[in-house]
């Protein structure tokens, strides 16, 4: 069964007699259902009653009114009403624009607008690079979408989308002090969608694609990449391999392995599975397999992507052919960005002493983390509820803090090893066990670092 989360958190605003165990009768009925309760705030007291608001983490909506329902059945009890706290934090948005710079006279008026605005316009006229250094350009990014890979949820739309994109442009400042800024598309044609981000570029820094399914993706990213002189990345693929890489150098560490000794298995050969084997060949990796739907990519295997041509030809040096839970016997690392339960307790059994499991799938993992600690050395998920959250945070805001700073044209695989480093480096050697390979994502340093490490190799 699934544990309360903060996602699904409540408030209910409830009316109940006064008496000592007025309090404690709702605590108790909330508990009994599993909800979690984590405030009791009291918001009008009279001689006979006392409004109270109960606020609980549950596990779905279905749970949530059933703790209404129970609330409701104590004697004396009214629950006046129930808001969803996750809902009321989107109310409007999670993003606003605020000016810099204060407008208190004529005099600020007209530095800021017109007349002396004109004189910045013309000095970049005659230099379009002094848009870096006189407009928001300097520090700002785009996050580009149009809402076709959104979480596990699918082709749901640019306007369903953009709550994700809202709250990637509120880590993008939490962590970074970077503004970020929505572009939701209502488009899925891939000509149209490089050329809107040709045409937006000269107002922004960079590029963040974001939940743009493959393989439209590949394309779109390269081709921008090609034609711009911004730096453009696709967070789904390389975010998730930086933190893999970053996460995987740890893990080798406490089981004293090497990487370009291992066997890894890697389940998913979308956008997050192909960039993740790129960079862990770029770092030394020597065996990876490859597995999709249909199990290994291997020299016999029919491809019908370019992404899964490169596959074929680039992985799988012992010409392995079999199922994913043949694959991973006798295997040190596994890797997944695929589906939930695809493997289980047994098939970690199966992989050789010190096996290390990175299960990303969200929000259920590919094996269940319970039974995978049960033989693996080291566990890892996409998930805040287990040890070692390998969460793309902790790449790509210092990322672009460091592409920002340095005045990057582009990314390339040496400046995300360099970025990989760098959050492997927040945590020192000696601290370092099978529960803190992944540094936390609230850990000040991990961005300052990050974004150090990027400056550094793209100057």
């Amino acid at each position: 069964m699934a544990v309360p989360s903060p996602g699904y958190s409540i408030t209910l605003r409830v009316a109940t007699a006064v008496g000592q165990s007025s309090t404690s009768d709702l605590v108790a009925a909330a508990a009994a259902t599993g909800a979690g309760i984590t405030a009791l705030d009291v918001v009008e007291s009279t001689p006979d009653t006392v409004v109270i608001d109960v606020s609980a983490d549950t596990r779905d909506v279905a749970h949530a009114e059933e703790v209404s329902t129970e609330l409701s059945a104590l004697p004396g009890v009214d629950v006046r009403k129930v808001s969803d706290r996750t809902f009321l934090l989107h109310l409007g948005g999670k993003l606003e624009s605020t000016p810099k710079v204060p407008l208190r006279n004529r005099d600020d008026l007209s530095r800021a607008y017109t007349p002396g605005v004109a004189r910045v316009c013309k000095a970049i006229a005659a230099n379009k690079d002094d848009a870096r250094r006189l407009t928001i350009k300097r520090n700002t990014v785009a996050v580009v979408t149009d809402g076709t890979a959104v979480l596990g949820l699918g082709d749901i739309g640019p306007e369903a989308a953009m709550p994700v994109m809202e709250g990637k442009a509120v880590l993008f400042k939490q962590f970074a002090g970077v503004d970020a800024w929505p572009v939701a598309l209502d488009t899925k044609d891939t000509e149209e969608i490089i050329a809107i981000c040709k045409a937006i570029a000269p107002a922004y820094g960079g590029i963040n694609l974001e939940d743009i399914s493959a393989p439209r993706c590949f394309e779109i990213e390269r081709r921008l990449r090609a034609e711009l002189d911004i730096p453009v990345f696709h967070d789904d693929q390389h975010g998730t391999g930086i933190v893999t890489l970053a996460a995987l150098k740890n893990a080798l560490k406490v089981v004293g392995k090497d990487i370009a000794e291992v066997r890894i298995v890697v389940s998913g050969v979308g956008a997050a599975g192909h960039a993740i084997i790129r960079l862990l060949q770029v770092a030394g990796a020597q065996t990876i397999i490859a597995c999709g739907r249909d199990g290994a990519i291997g020299p016999n295997s029919t491809v019908d992507t370019e992404h899964k041509v490169w596959l074929k030809e680039n992985t799988n040096p012992e010409g392995f052919e079999g199922s994913l839970k043949e694959a991973v016997r006798g295997a040190d690392v596994f890797i997944g960005v695929s589906a939930p339960n695809v493997l289980n307790g047994d098939d970690i059994a199966a992989m050789n002493d010190g096996a290390l499991v990175f299960a990303m799938a969200n929000p259920d993992p590919e094996v269940d983390p319970a039974e995978a600690l049960k033989h693996a050395a080291v566990v890892a998920t996409g998930r805040s509820d287990y040890p070692n959250q390998i969460n793309n945070v902790l790449a790509f805001p210092g990322i672009f803090r460091g592409l920002l700073d340095a005045e990057a044209t582009d990314v390339d695989e040496s400046i995300m090893v360099a970025a990989a480093d760098a959050i492997a480096s927040c945590i020192p050697e000696e601290d370092l066990h099978p529960g803190y390979v992944v540094p936390s994502v609230f850990d000040p340093e991990v961005a300052k670092k990050v974004a150090e490490a990027v400056a550094a190799v793209s100057r």
